[in-house]
């Protein structure tokens, strides 16, 4: 009876919890809408809790209205406040652990253990006779792996190539944040001064604008080139809207590179304007040679080779027996009575050492399985390595010409600038006087604009495609103790 009500109190349990199981285990209902998974309410909640830990900042930043940042002073912020720099600095915290553990393989074992029990019934000579027994045993063992053919080193080599695939990646992280906040800063002030070459698009338009509508009212143009003109303006009126937009974008990407809540108002330095040279300290092969040898990607991925090399090497000596020491020291108590008689026993101490061979000698193929595993990451990271030096070596190449172009080009945009301006006032004082054409001034209005953009244009290629070259080199926030000099100018961006 009593059976019976167990049973029936546990299947009512578990008919009453199905539900819930199953709540806590469902997935959307159908292929075609959104739903709310259980819960859901929670993580929101939490996620709002820490909107306003989110909002202050980890680092507690608070822009100062009263500071214009230049670039140092935007990477130092990037630098102290971004999130990837944590992460990647937690991962060689837990690379430098991860050889502490490989190497604490090469320490003995020790382990301290203690037991008590009672039983009843005891068996003497084939017969069962009412009997107790109290046993006590305190011991301490230790084994020690002596020999293993090679596998602990192989171990503590794999996991110290981790720890500098990680330390690189640590590097490497600060890398790709320099160069993310120095070309959001260039494509910041680029924007910017397309917002100042739109503004000068409009006052031109203008211009032209008043130009007709004067000659029109004293009977020198037609109807047709004022329309004309008030549809200039209205385009460079759209066109100036567009380039403030842009502006604003580009305003969130910079603050967004930084680390920091992206609504952060700052004030930002504008870029020096400067003239380049075209003078490198280094030819293109040198470039490409530094690149390959100290990139910190690179220097990763030869680690991993490195690291893989060592785990095959840890898969061979699984074919081999492991000799280790084994010893105990301890200390037994054993008291039995009968037929309520006494307890009477003895105590002793009980101490052993020796040594052991391991040598698995089936394991279903596993350790087949393991080596081949282990020989194939082996040919993937070569591989992975090789793809690597040319992706490297592209990168390279393209900055190097990029900037090339961009050096050559400043100078003819800067001829190109002065000679629209020329042509331009030049046009519009001849329509103002009857002795040009709308046509023409409209014409000169559009060239100098286009001319305005091409030296903004020019001058951004140059400061990204220098950033470039020095991040495809491996040469952004290096080591104070390993910089180079990539390039040398009149005026270095």
């Amino acid at each position: 009876m009593r059976l019976a009500f167990e049973r029936l109190v546990g299947f009512a349990f578990v008919f009453l919890s199905a539900p819930l199981l199953l709540a806590e285990n469902s997935f959307p209902p159908s292929p075609y809408q959104s739903w709310a998974p259980p819960k859901l309410g929670d993580y929101e909640a939490q996620l709002a809790a820490g909107r306003g830990a989110y909002e202050s900042n980890s680092l507690g930043l608070r822009a100062d209205t009263n500071i214009v940042y230049d670039l140092p002073a935007l990477i130092d912020i990037a630098e102290r406040a971004h999130p990837q720099t944590r992460v990647a600095w937690e991962r060689a915290r837990q690379a430098a652990g991860a050889v502490g553990l490989s190497e604490s393989t090469y320490y003995p074992y020790l382990a301290a253990s203690a037991t008590a029990g009672f039983q009843h019934e005891l068996v003497a000579e084939g017969t069962v006779f009412p009997g107790n027994g109290v046993e006590e045993n305190v011991a301490l063992d230790v084994k020690w792996l002596l020999f293993d053919f090679g596998a602990r080193k192989a171990q503590v080599t794999a996991a110290r190539e981790q720890l500098m695939a990680a330390n690189v990646g640590f590097n490497a992280a600060h890398q790709q944040i320099v160069f993310a906040v120095t070309k959001s800063f260039y494509d910041f002030n680029t924007a910017r001064q397309k917002v100042g070459v739109a503004e000068s698009a409009l006052q031109a338009a203008t211009a032209v604008g008043e130009a007709a509508q004067a000659r029109y009212e004293n009977g020198l143009a037609t109807r047709p080139n004022v329309l004309q003109a008030e549809q200039q303006t209205a385009q460079a009126v759209f066109d100036l809207d567009a380039a403030r937009g842009k502006f604003g974008d580009a305003q969130v990407t910079l603050v967004q590179s930084l680390g920091i809540v992206p609504t952060t108002q700052l004030q930002i330095a504008d870029v020096a304007e400067k003239h380049f040279d075209e003078n490198f300290a280094d030819p293109l092969d040198q470039l490409i040679d530094r690149a390959l040898s100290e990139r910190p990607d690179l220097v990763a991925k030869l680690a991993s080779l490195r690291a893989r090399q060592a785990q095959v090497r840890l898969a061979r000596a699984a074919y081999y027996p492991k000799i280790s020491l084994e010893g105990s020291a301890g200390w037994e108590k054993l008291d039995v009575n009968a037929y309520n008689s006494p307890y009477t026993g003895n105590s002793k101490p009980v101490y052993g050492i020796g040594l052991a061979i391991d040598l698995p000698l089936f394991e279903g193929f596993a350790r087949v399985h393991r080596l081949r595993i282990a020989e194939s990451q082996l040919r993937e990271a070569e591989n992975e390595l090789a793809d690597s030096r040319d992706r490297a070596v592209s990168e390279v190449w393209r900055a190097y010409t990029d900037l090339k172009t961009a050096l050559r080009q400043q100078e003819s945009a800067d001829k190109l600038l002065t000679a629209a301006q020329s042509a331009f006032d030049a046009s519009l004082e001849a329509y103002q006087h009857g002795l040009g054409t709308y046509v023409d001034t409209q014409s000169a209005q559009r060239n100098l604009t286009a001319a305005h953009s091409a030296v903004v244009d020019t001058r951004s290629s140059i400061f990204t495609a220098a950033a470039a070259l020095a991040f495809s080199m491996g040469d952004l926030a290096r080591p104070l103790s390993m910089t180079h000099t990539t390039m040398t100018h009149t005026n270095q961006p």
